[in-house]
């Protein structure tokens, strides 16, 4: 088989993971072992060494294809041989997914409780073998942290096809990730052909612009399968169960998405009596009221889950808009019925009929934290995104949650400097960002031991081709497989990254996309060291009307002074954000000083509503009474795509006396969140 797990035989006689040329080291496995002893001896694999595969069936059939070339030399020379064994235990290791590898310069021998477990060994093995076949001589007990490592992949917004998915497939599964999440259904597209409701391929599956950056801010249409203006595609029910089979080959779980109740524009237009006005194009949400929306929904989950045999089916619950629900007729009968209180407790209502529905079947159901709000159904796991905060509000509750908070694991976000990198829907998220993150941080043991797992999603909005995909997804989702494998004290970026440029060098040299990591920009400049700013430790003040957002509050009421400037995005903490009444701040000097500049920096990334200022004043007062204006910059705002900067100031070559600075910065007529890291003041 053509992918990157391939026959260990031309993968232990040409090459290994890494490009280097010499015998290899515990630096090219990735993620890193729990417990890794090598030697200087080694292992030299070749044609004539015996692989013997002792396991279940079906486990030994995954395997001998793994190693086809390889399965046919079991009476080869068994002074060179490996051996892949199932046992019932193994001391030091309680996942079914862990290994154990013992090496000597003739025998390799894996043992495992599971197929995944010696899946897994193998991987390793490739990992650290050099382009001659060998393998340095030790001893690895490894298992995994999570049991949940998973890659969320977006194929409504940007369709991409089978084959595709599964080249993915094959690069998660040799950094030992388990879950592929296809976000299957959503606004610009529907994705899987369900037999009973063909329009939801025949027509919500195209739409009238091929980027959905064009349609979402244009006309926003669907279009007929196979007409001039159609864009778009969707997998077969034969392509769903080739790729759930690749997938289970390489012990990954795909689990498919289908969004409910909101981001549903697809279907209510192709099918409008499950909205709540009955119109095309006219709703996102489904009717809660309407007993036609739950056969809907419960005949496509019965098509869905004959095809995913996963314990889990994602049914999404994120962002619901809610807008008709209280003017709805059959909502607010709904509600008067079932003594609902809210909307909130209506959209519960129905993702508990939902679980109740999944659970007679035998599956269980994930859903993005918003699952929570008017009560969280009874077995249900929830998929922490905004925050972490969903993720303990579950696990608090005794529920699972795996975690993919949005300031760790959203590749959709830069991942380096943004002036370097094409396009992109998110904040600054580089490679170190991903790799700090803690998904047990703060937890107790008893606690720690309900978050299921860890994920990176990768949303499409901005990402238009399977290029672009592999290159956000590349080399961050290791990153996601380290955490989601290793004890989360053990890690250290700086070997990981160095195991991480191997990794990446040989995913380009299979093909793949990869960011290059070895040529990262880094950080913004202005970041990298203090300031040398004259108010620095002065006092400074609020104006009543506007004050800055607690929760970007860059460090509390001195941040604008203290010297520290932000990197390239206000997740960092270090940007102090305001969306009430703009920057209007005077700082006191504590004396008169020779002032020759007043300046700072703001940001704009107009998708999550950060704005440059329309209008900045800059006063200056001996006294904090009478201000003298010296400077009024006005800025034409205007929407654009990307993160960009301005600095907004006033020098002049002649000092002016003065103790107090007035900075007021306002908002155009967009309104929006006005974010500065630092008001820097030059005096003589």
């Amino acid at each position: 088989m053509k992918s990157i797990v391939i026959s260990l035989l031309a993968a232990l006689i040409l090459a290994g993971c890494n490009t280097n040329d010499t015998t290899t080291t515990s630096n090219d496995i990735l993620p890193m072992p729990k417990d890794c002893r090598l030697n200087s001896g080694s292992f030299k694999a070749g044609k004539s060494t015996s692989v013997t595969i002792e396991a279940a069936d079906e486990d030994k059939a995954i395997l001998a294809e793994c190693v086809a070339e390889l399965t046919q030399q079991e009476n080869g020379n068994k002074a060179n041989s490996i051996v892949l064994r199932i046992a019932e235990k193994i001391d030091s290791i309680s996942s079914p997914e862990g290994y154990k590898a013992e090496i000597t310069d003739e025998n390799i021998t894996i043992t495992a409780t599971s197929g995944a477990g010696l899946f897994y060994g193998v991987q390793t093995l490739l990992q650290l073998a050099d382009e001659e076949g060998r393998i340095p001589c030790g001893t690895i007990t490894d298992e995994p942290e999570f049991a949940y490592r998973g890659l969320m992949l977006d194929v409504s917004r940007h369709f991409f096809d089978k084959e595709f998915v599964k080249k993915q497939i094959d690069a998660i599964s040799h950094f030992k990730m388990n879950r592929l999440h296809l976000h299957l259904t959503d606004a610009a597209g529907w994705r899987i052909e369900i037999r009973k409701y063909p329009r939801l391929t025949e027509f919500a599956a195209w739409r009238s612009k091929q980027l959905w950056k064009d349609w979402w801010f244009g006309d926003r249409l669907y279009a007929e399968e196979g007409s001039e203006s159609a864009f778009g595609g969707y997998y077969t029910q034969d392509d769903i169960r080739e790729i759930v089979k690749y997938a289970q080959e390489r012990y990954v779980t795909l689990i498919p998405e289908i969004e409910m109740p909101a981001h549903s524009e697809e279907v209510l237009t192709a099918y409008p009596e499950l909205s709540c006005t009955h119109e095309p194009y006219k709703q996102a949400d489904f009717c809660i009221g309407n007993e036609k929306t739950y056969e809907f929904l419960e005949n496509v989950l019965t098509e869905v889950m004959e095809l995913f045999p996963s314990e889990y089916i994602h049914i999404g619950g994120d962002e619901v808009g809610k807008a008709s629900w209280p003017h709805c007729p059959l909502c607010q009968k709904r509600m008067k019925e079932e003594g609902l209180k809210d909307v909130n407790e209506l959209q519960s209502y129905l993702i508990h009929r939902m679980e109740k529905f999944l659970n007679s079947k035998g599956r269980q159901i994930i859903g993005w934290d918003e699952i929570l709000d008017g009560g969280l159904a009874p077995n249900a796991t929830v998929m922490s995104w905004r925050g972490t905060e969903g993720g303990l509000a579950a696990v608090n509750s005794g529920h699972k949650a795996i975690m993919t908070p949005g300031g760790y694991c959203y590749l959709d976000s830069y991942q380096d400097a943004p002036h370097t990198q094409p396009m992109a829907f998110g904040p600054y998220m580089p490679l170190e960002k991903v790799y700090s993150y803690n998904p047990v941080e703060g937890l107790d043991e008893k606690k720690a031991k309900l978050i299921y797992g860890v994920q990176g999603n990768l949303w499409v909005e901005y990402i238009p081709t399977e290029e672009m995909v592999e290159y956000m997804i590349y080399p961050r989702i290791l990153a996601i497989a380290e955490i989601g494998w290793r004890n989360p004290q053990e890690r250290n970026y700086g070997e990981f990254c160095e195991r991480a440029v191997n990794a990446v060098n040989g995913l380009l040299a299979k093909g793949y996309n990869a960011f290059d990591l070895k040529n990262e920009y880094g950080q913004r400049k202005e970041a990298l060291s203090p300031t040398n700013n004259c108010a620095k430790g002065k006092e400074i003040y609020y104006a009543e009307s506007s004050p800055y957002n607690e929760k970007y509050n860059a460090g509390g009421g001195k941040a604008l002074i203290d010297g520290i400037h932000g990197g390239w995005t206000y997740t960092d903490l270090k940007w102090q954000g305001f969306i009430k009444g703009g920057v209007d701040v005077t700082i006191d000097l504590g004396e008169e000083r020779n002032i020759n500049a007043v300046h700072a920096d703001f940001m704009q990334m107009c998708i999550p509503d950060v704005w440059m200022p329309a209008e900045v004043r800059i006063s200056l007062s001996s006294d904090s009474i009478a201000f003298r204006e010296v400077a009024v910059i006005e800025h034409d705002v205007v929407r654009d795509e990307g993160l960009s900067f301005k600095n907004y100031g006033w020098k002049t070559e002649k000092a002016e006396k003065a103790r107090y600075i007035r900075y007021k910065a306002t908002c155009g007529k967009q309104g929006g969140w006005l974010f500065t890291d630092e008001i820097e003041v030059e005096c003589k």
